[in-house]
């Protein structure tokens, strides 16, 4: 329990210090980029480990990340931003129900994550995919989106991605990884490398999130 705790309290100092380490070496980001993804490690890290409190910094990261989206005019950013909002205040709902019980000290805020069927997972897969190349589409066509596709394949996946979270899947594990390796693109091609620092870390937290969740218990 002690040398986790160690692990997980190391992690997060790390991918803290990627942010400002990023930071100062590209000084023409901006404070609010520094800010924002700092909140983004805490509250990735913290999902990570099944703990409900990810919802705490998970708001503030929202509002932060909003509004660097609308100075780069990625609306499918901004969408799921505020879709984000709202689940999140279902997902303190639900995390409270499925929080452990027990001994252990982590036990009044970490959750028991459960799993999805294959055949669930797959029409997921394929359905996701069709439904971002639309997305893509409308937005190169209907709006002035300076990076569509990419734009659409970070959004849509992640609203799929976000529900299996919020409702404690741990499959959600593997899209986000997907995302999040897009959204380095996405970002380092905006010229934003706080940004891009804090998903090339996300893609690691994915990582690290699926040996964390496989640890916990899991109820039927």
């Amino acid at each position: 329990m002690q040398r986790r705790k160690w692990f997980d309290n190391g992690f997060l100092a790390f991918g803290l210090l990627i942010q400002i380490v990023t930071f100062f070496l590209m000084p023409h980001d901006s404070w609010l980029s520094l800010l924002s993804g700092c909140l983004g490690i805490c509250s990735v890290c913290l999902t990570a480990q099944g703990n409900i409190l990810t919802f705490a910094f998970g708001f503030a990261q929202v509002g932060t990340y909003t509004y660097l989206c609308l100075t780069q005019r990625f609306y499918g950013e901004i969408a799921i931003n505020a879709y984000y909002f709202v689940t999140m205040i279902y997902g303190v709902y639900v995390w409270r129900k499925r929080l452990q019980t027990g001994a252990e000290e982590d036990t009044h805020t970490t959750v028991v994550p459960r799993s999805l069927s294959r055949p669930v997972i797959a029409g997921l897969m394929v359905c996701t995919f069709l439904a971002s190349w639309l997305a893509g589409w409308g937005l190169a066509t209907f709006t002035d989106d300076t990076q569509p596709y990419l734009d659409a394949y970070t959004t849509v996946p992640a609203l799929v991605a976000q529900v299996l979270m919020i409702l404690v899947y741990r499959e959600h594990w593997f899209i986000w990884l997907a995302v999040d390796v897009l959204s380095v693109v996405l970002w380092l091609r905006a010229g934003d490398y706080c940004m891009t620092a804090q998903y090339a870390f996300w893609c690691a937290n994915c990582l690290y999130g699926l040996h964390r969740w496989k640890s916990l218990t899991h109820n039927p």
